[in-house]
């Protein structure tokens, strides 16, 4: 009888360990998307890709079709939001955050820019992967 107290004891235990830590983990996902949206209202492109993985492997799919590497989505940004009245201000909607794999989420939802030159809006599906400790954008479908 002893034997299985301490065995559902472990059990109990363990799967509590493993709930925080995939709400630590989706904590952090969202910590690199609520500093992407504030880097993007101070119209800081360079910090707002910070979320990215920075490698050419990187993929972004928008309407224009695929681009591949950091490099390019960065630059792909500039020419889309060549001044604050293009960018505007950026809110997020998360509406799903659910993990692949062991370090890796997928996170659908929404993004809303209010601008001067007209308002834009749409969906995203991102996903993460933890690289080097850190939770990095490694592929990125908008529209």
């Amino acid at each position: 009888m002893k034997n299985i107290v301490l065995l559902l004891t472990a059990v109990l235990l363990s799967s509590f360990n493993g709930i925080d830590v995939k709400k630590d983990e989706k904590d952090a996902i969202r910590k690199v998307m609520a500093d992407q949206q504030e880097a993007w209202n101070n119209y800081d492109l360079e910090g707002f890709m910070q979320g990215y993985w920075k490698s050419e492997e990187l993929k972004f799919y928008g309407s224009n079709g695929v681009t591949y590497g950091w490099n390019n989505t960065l630059a792909r940004y500039k020419k889309a939001y060549p001044s604050k009245d293009y960018s505007g201000t950026l809110k997020f909607v998360i509406n799903d955050i659910s993990k692949i794999s062991k370090d890796a989420y997928y996170v659908m939802g929404e993004y809303h820019l209010e601008r001067s030159v007209g308002n834009a809006d749409g969906i995203f599906m991102i996903i993460f992967k933890k690289i080097k400790g850190k939770w990095k954008i490694i592929s990125d479908t908008s529209c």
